[in-house]
């Protein structure tokens, strides 16, 4: 996933009752086992099993009914700002992922139980794919019966078209995964226009023997493919309709809403999508008429409207806005409108970055004596508090299935506040003079600037003759995604693409993909590193998980090119007469798929 942008990103799972933050999944953790741990880790430890991939049986549509459920009546759903892209192929931040799920159908979709436990079905396929030649061959049939908007009936070429035009120049910000797994780094060179010049990828590569079925040929076995193809980014754009550059203003739905009305920058309309069959769809209902979405409320005026409870806002909510730091207090502390609330984990880790490129940030004992020093209470409570993070021991979020909830080696559960002795021990032994110079820069928003108040003063107890340098929030990634960038250490955070340690460790910690633009940061080029991620790349999940595991141990433990300093929470609020809630484990966001309005 692409480097977290904004609060308003990403939420796993969520509890809707008053009381403590919790996942909503199963650990298998009995009571006895959970003495001695923290709040936070009795939290964390809760959190949802592997992903499972279901058949045609487990794919088949209507989606389960929803208790109490109503038709009728229409939704508004608040938003602060317009969404970054429409086109499925340039969707890879969130607010698109959460329209997706209105709109968008891709070969496969996650779908969650009442605990949270995720299962990858068919979505407009009739399974989760069937695999064979080791992994390294995938097959999909298509269900009868899938339309777009317009009537067109969804075939094998449409599927074909929404990958090759991945390929194409004007797609430039959609994930990248598939055409490298079947083309290499260099993808755009094997169709650099695309599908437009009425040039294909060879059947040794992808092959459509007929309009009901996919195959996709790799050269390594890619375990992974289903949960990969259930990014919005792959959902299908039909040929008939794509427009290239401009479909990424007018998309054509294939989901229980379309587009009615879109004006830029100001509002849009959903209404349902007449040629939607719900009897093919296992994971989304049409329960509501359609959705209001104006797209210029304020996070605070959103918080006040919901909390208010008045005329519109009892049909509202927050389409991906987290409640307001400045009022959260008052939403926690008023039992009814807690009541009104959906709340869990992120999958990001915020870390601070050190550059290794940098002469200060070459020395081990260096690194590790500010990963002691940092107060992780201190950066959590410029971000919410406990609402929106929780106290870091490692680089995998309690997203991921097999998250280790004790896993901290640099004590910081423990030791909250930092441990600025145990660091000025490290920087003696380092040989680090007083008033030695050191640039942090930061992203200019409320969280960034109160978090580098809390740098500056800790690194100034180190002994350092700190160096701020305040970047656009708009540019901030561009700007530290480059190699030769000034600066020593920054924080950045960064959340998986579905759940696998795969989407954490290769794309942030790969020495391969080391280059201007990459989210690895910190350069980290480690040989050991780079094989374990070959080697997890090409095991079944079981084996790669231990080798992942492996991986993140030697990250953390020998190399700390990152502090870990917390895991990113949420907490959105909802209109009284909203109904259907809970929280999407891998869309992180209210589960809009469920939703309907109590009295129409």
């Amino acid at each position: 996933m692409k480097p977290f942008r904004s609060r308003s990103a990403r939420v796993i799972v969520a509890a809707s009752a008053i009381g403590a933050l919790a996942l909503t999944g199963c650990s298998g953790n009995s009571d006895n086992k959970s003495e001695g741990k923290t709040e936070e880790q009795k939290d964390a430890a809760k959190q949802q099993e592997p992903v499972k991939y279901a058949d045609a049986s487990g794919s088949t549509g209507p989606a389960k009914p929803v208790a109490g459920a109503k038709e009728g009546g229409t939704i508004t759903a608040y938003m602060q700002s317009d969404f970054t892209h429409l086109d499925p192929g340039q969707i890879y931040v969130s607010d698109g992922k959460q329209l997706g799920s209105l709109i968008f159908r891709g070969l496969t979709d996650f779908r969650q139980d009442a605990e949270g436990n995720l299962t990858v079905v068919g979505d407009i396929a009739t399974d989760s794919g069937k695999s064979s030649d080791s992994g390294k061959t995938w097959t999909y049939t298509l269900k009868d019966g899938i339309k777009d908007e317009d009537g067109n009936v969804i075939t094998s070429k449409d599927v074909r078209h929404t990958i090759e035009r991945m390929y194409a120049k004007f797609i430039f910000d959609g994930p990248n995964y598939i055409q490298t797994w079947l083309s290499g780094n260099d993808y755009r060179k094997a169709l650099p226009d695309g599908p437009f010049k009425n040039k294909h990828l060879p059947d040794s590569v992808l092959e459509t023997p007929d309009d009901k079925t996919v195959v996709f040929h790799f050269n390594q076995p890619r375990p992974d493919l289903p949960q990969a193809l259930a990014m919005p980014g792959y959902s299908i754009v039909p040929e008939k309709q794509d427009t290239k550059e401009k479909y990424d203003k007018a998309p054509a739905s294939l989901g229980p809403y379309k587009i009615s009305e879109f004006k830029a920058g100001k509002s849009m309309k959903l209404v349902k999508n007449t040629e939607w069959d719900p009897k093919t769809d296992s994971v989304r209902h049409q329960h509501v008429d359609g959705y209001d979405m104006p797209l210029t409320i304020s996070v605070a005026s959103q918080t006040k409207r919901l909390m208010a409870d008045q005329g519109e806002a009892k049909n509202a909510i927050s389409f991906i806005d987290p409640v307001d730091t400045a009022q959260m207090q008052d939403v926690v502390s008023d039992k009814t409108t807690y009541k009104r609330t959906v709340q869990g984990y992120q999958p990001y880790v915020w870390q601070m970055s050190f550059n290794l490129d940098s002469d200060k940030m070459k020395d081990k004992k260096v690194r590790d004596a500010i990963t002691y020093a940092i107060p992780p209470a201190a950066m959590v409570q410029a971000d919410g508090g406990k609402y929106g993070g929780e106290i870091a021991g490692g680089l995998f979020a309690p997203t991921l299935p097999g998250f280790d909830p004790t896993y901290d080696p640099f004590g910081k559960l423990k030791k909250p506040n930092g441990d600025l002795n145990k660091a000025k021990e490290l920087l003696k032994e380092a040989g680090v003079k007083e008033g030695t110079k050191l640039t942090y820069a930061y992203s200019n928003t409320p969280r960034g600037q109160k978090q580098m108040l809390t740098i500056r003063d800790m690194l100034k107890k180190l002994g350092y003759d700190v160096q701020t340098k305040e970047l656009d929030r708009a540019t901030f990634y561009e700007q530290i995604g480059k190699l030769d960038n000034p600066y020593d250490l920054y924080m950045t955070g960064w959340g998986q693409d579905w759940p696998s340690p795969s989407t954490v460790i290769t794309p942030v910690y790969d020495g391969g993909l080391v280059a201007d633009g990459s989210p690895n940061y910190s350069h980290v080029d480690d040989k050991q590193i780079n094989d374990l991620i070959k080697q997890a790349l090409n095991e079944e999940p079981e084996a790669a998980a231990k080798t992942w595991e492996k991986a993140h141990h030697r990250l953390v433990e020998d190399i700390n090119p990152g502090a870990p300093v917390y895991y990113s929470k949420t907490i959105q609020i909802f209109g009284s007469n909203i109904g259907g809630t809970s929280y999407d484990t891998e869309g992180s966001y209210i589960n809009v798929n469920d939703l309907y309005l109590k009295k129409p």
